[in-house]
């Protein structure tokens, strides 16, 4: 049975979004500048069994991940190899390029989840999908979460997290090129 690990990206007054809905504040971070960020990305992918994605982060992924443009990132091709889902109410399919669709999801969120988990021998990873994300961790669905603070401040944009409050388990703390900050928490913690 797999686990469910999501990770967020945050600017370091605590917004995983701009006020256009993008992560601009990390792109300084991504690519042959972070490379220790980028090979613990690959570490993190290589164990995952499969992705899930909201509509829009969808959107972005497959607009990049599957094509010609993503080829000199060292994640591509661990990224593209693994299992898509897509929670959607509004894409009655999802094409990954030329390595076939995703599966569409689109009924209750949490019986799709535990599914998911129960018949996978990896992990499932999740990035970005904020409005996905606040709904799986107002579920309790979420075993790991991931938060990578940018050393950047944006002012305003889009928060993420839970509806409520959550108790969370700190398993590790590393910093990345210099730059960026991955704080690694367990969300069922047991004992």
């Amino acid at each position: 049975m797999g686990r469910l690990i999501v990770q967020e990206t945050i600017s370091a007054d605590g917004f995983a979004a701009d006020p256009e809905g993008t992560t601009s504040f990390m792109e300084p971070f991504i690519g042959g500048s972070a490379e220790g960020f980028a090979r613990s990305q690959l570490e993190l992918i290589e164990g995952l069994d499969g992705m899930l994605m909201g509509a829009r982060t969808y959107e972005g992924f497959s607009t990049f991940w599957p094509t010609e443009a993503s080829a000199g990132e060292m994640i591509a091709p661990a990224l593209n190899s693994l299992r898509r889902y897509v929670f959607s109410h509004s894409h009655s399919e999802a094409p990954w390029g030329e390595l076939g669709d995703c599966k569409i999801l689109s009924g209750d969120t949490g019986e799709a989840i535990r599914r998911i988990k129960a018949e996978s021998d990896g992990d499932i990873g999740c990035w970005g999908s904020l409005t996905l994300v606040r709904e799986l961790l107002d579920l309790g669905e979420v075993d790991e979460l991931r938060i990578v603070v940018a050393p950047s401040m944006i002012g305003q944009g889009r928060r993420f997290g839970s509806g409520g409050s959550l108790k969370l388990a700190l398993k590790k703390a590393v910093t990345h090129d210099d730059a960026l900050v991955e704080l690694i928490y367990d969300l069922n913690p047991t004992g």
